[in-house]
């Protein structure tokens, strides 16, 4: 029959319990590490991806209706000059 040794459940109780401190110390750092970063990015004007994608939907609307203005303008041209 085995017995319990009091000192080795005493230890496995101490680590327990470190290591449950440990996860929340690493838990909390990494929340304060990502609150940091998301301050920095603010702070430089970083835009996000979803801004991003959006100016650059903007863009690609104004060449394609530039392009069509210029076709226009093209054609009223030469209708003005087969006019003349």
């Amino acid at each position: 029959m085995q017995s319990r040794n009091k000192f080795f459940d005493d230890m496995s109780q101490l680590m327990t319990n470190a290591m449950g401190v440990a996860q929340g110390a690493r838990t909390e750092a990494e929340t304060a590490f990502r609150s940091w970063v998301d301050r920095w990015l603010a702070d430089r004007d970083f835009v996000t991806r979803e801004e991003f994608d959006a100016v650059r939907a903007m863009a690609q609307k104004a060449r394609e209706e530039n392009a069509a203005l210029e076709a226009r303008i093209a054609a009223l041209e030469a209708a003005l000059a087969g006019k003349t």
